[in-house]
């Protein structure tokens, strides 16, 4: 955990330093990108691999359908409230 936390604080300050670089942002967001796609390429790797898991996808899928469902429900509904409670009243001053 430690580690990880010196790695968020390292990129924070060179963030922080390199905030008026915008070559380097266009770079980073790039690289994001292609790290995400790696890392769910391993994911569906790992999950695919995974014997148990996948003899009980039928099991899992029902359970994962409604969980997501339900979490996209619910953040769609949150983000409406915030947006209304932090951005609404703003338009008519």
């Amino acid at each position: 955990m430690l580690s990880v936390i010196v790695i968020v604080s390292v990129g924070m300050i060179l963030g922080f330093i390199l905030r008026e670089k915008t070559k380097v942002f266009v770079i980073n967001e790039k690289l994001v990108m292609y790290a995400i796609y790696l890392l769910l390429l391993f994911l569906g790797i790992s999950v695919g691999s995974n014997e148990k898991i996948m003899s009980n996808l039928d099991m899992i899928g029902i359970k994962v359908i409604t969980i997501t469902v339900g979490a996209v429900t619910g953040s769609i509904i949150f983000s409406w409230i915030l947006f209304n409670y932090m951005f609404r009243g703003k338009d008519e001053k």
